[in-house]
């Protein structure tokens, strides 16, 4: 699924560009500044103040851009020859609307790197798991002889590494359903779509199950006899997986941790196993794997199926494996102190993440929890955390909701509420004792009291640090 690189200048040289949403991720700064450089006269606009997208701001301020903070301008939309609209803009916008009406093209940031990009492209999406998968799959690969690199929503925008990118590269990207739901525009998929799951979550985006089932598809939606589908077995959304895969990719391929894969790989015995037509190749041990939890072995033997895809060997996954100790803010091990463990768990932003984050322990659990809603179901956490957490700590929006579904969910752990976050991590502290684990793994997202959850894991760390040097 290599694509013709086309020329700056065939696109954007003397066009009047809109970028909506300049956001404080790398994908606004990246367009524009890719905008720029290409000729373009761009207007930058976002909703949000300039004090709130000062570091954002200070990244593009000595470009010829025009910039407006704080709010919108209709000419801006109905004006422009283009809009490039940022993944956080529902399609029900107003300005979105107007430049509809007005017939602008619209475009994205992502799309715009899937018309221009080389390269094989490796997309990874799910509810759960993708970017800790997406980096396994990058792991394995750069151990291989193929030049690889990671970006999409792990934080990283590759729209100005276009020039650096050939046909013999393979670009991992995890994509989000914001990002695929668009992705159709250009009726594209990529080369290799790998999708971990499918539970409830941004709901209050896409209102119900069936359409973000919807946006997810996506990923496979266009794809060809050229492509690989790689799924996942244990997942009771698999059926509308395959049924979606059927007829479109060239070849599909499964992992599992239950049963044995018909290709692709699997859970043996306590072995990682790839499996591709008459071959059965052993990976490593499970006890190899530097990540702690059964989701992650899944998520291991997920990426390994696609990185073989990509050319990856046994070898080259088993050393991954051996060393890769995760993401910043994914189950993040954050320090010991008295005998209790501190986890940093803040991308759980659905209660499927905090679910499977609470099975990986099999100690007395401290448990912060709770945040902005999303609109999403509590009852099955209920159940995991009357079962598995001594002791509850609930903040943010949604305190009283997860608090009535442990209740109804029968006996459970102490529960305390606290009405801000450095609260909540103080009296977790405090509650804390050997040879308990601390675990912040909220279930909700984080925008009632932050800005994202970098923000939220970054002050949870900070604050267990400081508690642990006070004490030396």
């Amino acid at each position: 699924m290599s694509k013709k690189r086309l020329p700056c200048s065939t696109d954007f040289a003397g066009k009047k560009v809109t970028v909506m949403g300049l956001g404080l991720f790398s994908g606004g700064v990246e367009t524009v500044k890719f905008l720029a450089r290409c000729g373009a006269q761009v207007t930058v606009t976002d909703l949000k103040s300039e004090q709130t997208l000062a570091p954002s701001i200070g990244q593009i301020e000595n470009l010829p851009v025009r910039c407006i903070f704080g709010r919108h301008e209709t000419d801006d939309f109905t004006q422009a020859e283009c809009i490039v609209v940022s993944p956080a803009v529902p399609d029900s916008s107003q300005y979105l609307a107007a430049a509809r009406e007005a017939g602008i093209e619209l475009t994205t940031e992502m799309n715009i790197f899937f018309q221009l990009c080389p390269a094989r492209i490796l997309g990874v999406t799910g509810s759960n798991g993708k970017t800790t998968t997406a980096h396994l799959a990058a792991e394995m690969l750069k151990r291989s002889p193929t030049p690889t690199i990671l970006g999409g929503n792990v934080g990283r925008s590759l729209i100005n590494e276009l020039d650096n990118l050939t046909p013999g590269h393979a670009v991992v990207l995890e994509l989000s359903s914001f990002q695929l739901e668009r992705l159709r525009w250009l009726k594209t998929s990529p080369h290799l779509a790998l999708i971990t799951n499918l539970t409830p979550n941004h709901l209050d985006r896409h209102k119900t199950m069936h359409a973000y089932r919807k946006a997810k598809q996506a990923i496979l939606d266009y794809q060809t006899k050229d492509d690989y589908a790689v799924l996942n077995l244990d997942d009771p959304e698999f059926e509308h997986w395959e049924a979606c895969a059927s007829g479109k990719a060239g070849e599909v391929l499964y992992f599992s941790t239950l049963r044995d894969s018909p290709g692709g790989a699997h859970l043996r015995a306590d072995m990682l196993q790839l499996v591709y037509r008459a071959a059965r190749m052993p990976i490593c041990r499970r006890d190899e794997v530097a990540l702690p939890g059964l989701f992650n072995i899944s998520n291991a033997l997920g990426a390994a199926t696609a990185a073989f895809c990509f050319g990856a060997k046994p070898e080259h996954m088993a050393d991954a494996l051996r060393t890769f100790r995760g993401v910043a803010h994914r189950l993040e091990f954050v320090l010991k102190h008295d005998g209790v463990r501190y986890y940093n768990d803040s991308i759980a932003t659905n209660p499927q993440s905090t679910i499977a984050a609470l099975s990986a322990f099999d100690v007395p659990l401290t448990l912060i929890a709770g945040g902005y809603d999303k609109k999403l179901p509590f009852d099955e956490l209920g159940k995991v955390i009357a079962d598995r957490v001594a002791k509850l700590i609930l903040v943010g929006d949604t305190s009283e909701e997860i608090e009535r579904a442990v209740a109804q969910a029968g006996g459970g752990p102490k529960v305390e509420k606290r009405a801000t976050f450095e609260s909540a991590v103080e009296a977790a502290i405090s509650l804390a004792s050997a040879p308990g684990v601390v675990l912040l793994s909220p279930a909700c997202a984080s925008y009632d009291m932050f800005d994202n959850f970098q923000q939220r894991g970054d002050l949870f760390k900070k604050m267990v640090q400081n508690h642990a040097d006070r004490q030396k």
